[in-house]
């Protein structure tokens, strides 16, 4: 069990994962598909832009709880497995590659940055809420979520290091996890960016064709 524990501990985090929730509550909610309007990404951003603050918010709980779960998950139950801080990491890493391509849609996912948000927070809480008034701070002032995300995601690996010793104890695994999801969310961000230095880029409450 030892040996399989982690890889099939990391499957069910990917398939967690790849609970597209914001083309799901779109659909329940009657609205239209979110990878057909605005950025084409099925996220919370783009949720937003139907009108519907209240999908918006729920597709946002519920892709950060597809995070935040696999990782609480192995936390409670792991240690009777074996499973420790290692597996946390990788199912973390697991359920953020499940969001950007879901084995249930195609593999068309969506940036991912809700779902890193909700395994910071599994990984450590008070790494979870610096990450998050990171990205609030930024997004106030420049309105923009795509820069807000990316300065997070930037942010993140080096406030669980400065944290090391102080508020957890810094686990290499952790630290190589927040890296690659901060390298992927940056990839996934490369049209944002072009927009961004064109000047074209869409703020926080615009609606989009």
């Amino acid at each position: 069990m030892n040996s399989l524990g982690p890889l099939l501990a990391a499957l069910a985090a990917y398939l967690v994962g790849s609970l597209s929730f914001a083309v799901i509550v779109s659909r329940a909610m009657g609205l239209a598909d979110p990878r057909t309007f605005g950025s084409g990404n099925p996220g919370a951003t783009n949720v937003l832009r139907s009108g519907s603050k209240a999908a918006a918010v729920v597709t946002l709980l519920l892709d950060a709880a597809k995070g935040w779960l696999p990782v609480m998950l192995v936390k409670w139950f792991g240690p009777a497995y074996g499973l420790g801080e290692g597996t946390q990491a990788l199912v973390g890493v697991a359920a953020f590659l499940g969001h950007l391509w879901p084995v249930f849609f195609r593999f068309q996912g969506g940036k991912g940055v809700a779902t890193a948000a909700g395994v910071l927070l599994a990984f450590e809480p008070w790494l979870g809420v610096a990450t998050l008034a990171t990205f609030l701070i930024i997004a106030m002032f420049f309105r923009y979520a795509s820069l807000a995300s990316m300065v997070a995601a930037v942010f993140a690996p080096a406030y669980y290091l400065l944290g090391d010793g102080v508020g957890w104890a810094a686990s290499g695994a952790k630290t190589l996890a927040m890296a690659a999801m901060g390298v992927l969310l940056l990839v996934r961000h490369r049209e944002n960016i072009r927009r961004l230095l064109a000047g074209t880029e869409s703020k926080l409450g615009a609606k989009k064709p």
